[in-house]
């Protein structure tokens, strides 16, 4: 059964893919593109709000420091973009882990405010460290996504949609694991967690680490199909953005995270024509979709039990549990 569900997942990306090949529009193309990074982003911030209950409000700084290192390793010392990837990662999962390694010790609310403030302060030191990054002006022409010969807007979409696979997968195992559980007890009760011998300052930072590091790919992979990036990009408001991709599709949900990414991404573009009335409708639909659904569309027990009905399916488990 899960075998079969994630079969035709993949299916219905390559159906996509190839719908859009056909369709022969640069648009649509860059839209699929923008919908899958921003998938990436919303699993990753999941892990740590919805999984290990730390509401970040910064999250678009990590995306930044992402996507500057690519850029900047790209056009100013010609790396190639298999290398500009892993070292954007690591450089957000860097930066993530010494600006957090403070904010450990606080939870709710205060944890909330702390990382907004780190994201204010590396959105200012994008903004003004001009010898670096170039100011308010952005870094241009950014090499696009080559690998062995191949390029071009096509070849962008497969490789974005094979970094975004590999990071849900990356994400559904941790989610859905002993590490998960301890994530989740973390979330309901961290004097509880710790009391039962759960390092809760080595989970945090751990969580912390790996969604800022998927925040990073989220950014190489923005530089590099978009061709310009300027620090107006990973404000405060892009971290709201997918908070409530989060939050629409379902805290601790993974399949809620992809539904929420989606339905946010794409909503606004086929509303385009309704001029500004667009956001206002966005806005409607994000403040019924919280009154009706507060647990979100796919909910964490709902996706739970789904993962738990594959499981209990699948060839060999009748024989685990004897």
């Amino acid at each position: 059964m899960k075998a079969r569900l994630n079969l035709a997942l993949v299916a219905g990306l390559v159906l996509l893919l190839i719908g859009l090949v056909a369709f022969k529009s640069s648009y649509f193309d860059q839209i699929a593109i923008t919908t899958m990074i921003f998938v990436i982003l919303s699993a990753s911030l999941n892990l740590i709000t919805g999984s290990a209950g730390l509401l970040s409000l910064g999250h678009a700084a990590f995306f930044g420091v992402g996507a500057y290192t690519a850029a900047l390793l790209s056009t100013r010392f010609g790396w190639p973009f298999w290398l500009t990837l892993p070292a954007a990662g690591a450089m957000a999962a860097l930066v993530g882990a010494v600006v957090a390694v403070p904010t450990m010790r606080l939870t709710s609310i205060y944890f909330a405010v702390a990382t907004l403030g780190i994201g204010e302060m590396i959105y200012v030191t994008m903004l003004n460290w001009v010898g670096l990054t170039r100011g308010p002006m952005g870094v241009r022409s950014i090499p696009g996504i080559t690998l062995f010969g191949a390029e071009g807007m096509v070849f962008s979409m497969v490789v974005t949609a094979a970094v975004m696979l590999a990071a849900l997968w990356v994400v559904h195992r941790l989610m859905h694991s002993y590490y998960g559980n301890s994530l989740r007890a973390l979330r309901e009760d961290d004097a509880c967690a710790d009391a039962m011998g759960i390092d809760v300052g080595r989970l945090k930072l751990q969580s912390f680490g790996v969604a800022c590091c998927l925040a990073g790919f989220a950014g190489a992979l923005f530089a590099h199909t978009t061709g310009f990036i300027s620090p107006e990009s990973f404000r405060f408001g892009e971290s709201i953005l997918v908070l409530s991709m989060v939050v629409v599709g379902g805290l601790g949900s993974l399949y809620g995270s992809v539904i929420g990414a989606v339905i946010l991404t794409v909503l606004p573009e086929l509303l385009r024509d309704l001029g500004s009335w667009r956001m206002i409708t966005v806005g409607g639909v994000l403040f019924f979709s919280i009154l009706f659904l507060p647990r979100g569309l796919v909910g964490e027990v709902s996706a739970i039990d789904l993962i738990r009905r594959q499981i209990r399916h699948a060839p060999g488990a009748r024989r685990a549990a004897w």
